[in-house]
């Protein structure tokens, strides 16, 4: 009898599933993300003429620090600058590799090119930039540098054109709610840039070298971020960021909704 039960026990134990231990996590992530804004500020200079854009990406994460991503929104300043038609897309594609140095500091270097297609006029210099980067951040705190390696946002002989970017993201706890502070400074640099130094239009200064200052809240609702941001640049009215009479980095207020998948 006590065989039989014993029998009988061990078919029962063999025909359940096994309850293996926890599989080990991906060491791959996948992400994209979605955004609606009332303009597309970039560096403190509007991309859309002050209306509103459409964006969205996906990127790829891996474990060891590996990352790449494609992302893209709707513009419109350079048909409004007449140097190409059709051309109302930016299309960002990037690499690179971020980790941790120590407990609260990490560091992110990689690679990024700005797309522009368009049918440009002859002669024209295309927009398209490369560009290469390196950031290091201390808890709240990030500091980055980016480094253009040819013709930059449409300027020829841009070589050595920088971004300098230090900003602070500062997650409120229990409430949902980030606060963000940023300054940059866009460094044009080469014999185009020279020039436009060298150049004033109705007393106006067409120096493209320029400042930008940002605040922003940003609030969590169940998976859906609501922003809103305020910026500004010390870009002169009148200057190479006047276009079609509007000045492209005046004072501005930006409400943004976005997800991430």
């Amino acid at each position: 009898m006590q065989k039989k039960l014993l029998v009988a026990a061990l078919g029962t134990l063999f025909t359940l599933p096994v309850l293996a231990a926890d599989a080990p996590a991906s060491p791959n992530t996948f992400t994209s993300n979605v955004s609606l804004v009332s303009d597309y500020l970039y560096r403190g200079i509007s991309q859309t003429g002050q209306k509103p854009a459409i964006q969205g990406g996906f990127d790829y994460a891996h474990a060891s620090g590996f990352y790449a991503g494609v992302w893209g929104s709707s513009i419109s300043w350079i048909s409004d600058l007449a140097v190409a038609t059709n051309a109302g897309v930016e299309l960002d594609t990037y690499l690179g590799f971020k980790n941790s140095l120590a407990t609260d500091v990490g560091y992110d270097v990689g690679f990024l090119r700005y797309n522009y297609p368009g049918t440009y006029a002859p002669g024209a210099t295309k927009a398209d930039t490369d560009e290469i980067y390196g950031a290091i951040s201390y808890k709240w705190l990030t500091a980055k540098y980016s480094y253009a390696l040819g013709d930059t946002f449409g300027t020829p002989n841009a070589k050595g054109t920088s971004y300098f970017d230090l900003s602070a993201s500062y997650a409120v706890p229990d409430t949902g709610v980030t606060l963000g502070a940023h300054y940059g400074k866009q460094t044009f640099k080469g014999s185009t840039a020279d020039a436009l130094k060298a150049t004033t239009i109705a007393g106006v200064s067409q120096d493209p070298t320029y400042s930008d200052y940002k605040l922003s809240v940003t609030k969590d609702l169940s998976g859906y971020a609501l922003g809103l941001t305020y910026s500004k640049s010390n870009a002169k009215t009148g200057g190479v960021y006047t276009v079609l009479g509007k000045d492209l980095g005046r004072g501005t207020a930006v409400v943004s909704l976005s997800r991430t998948f």
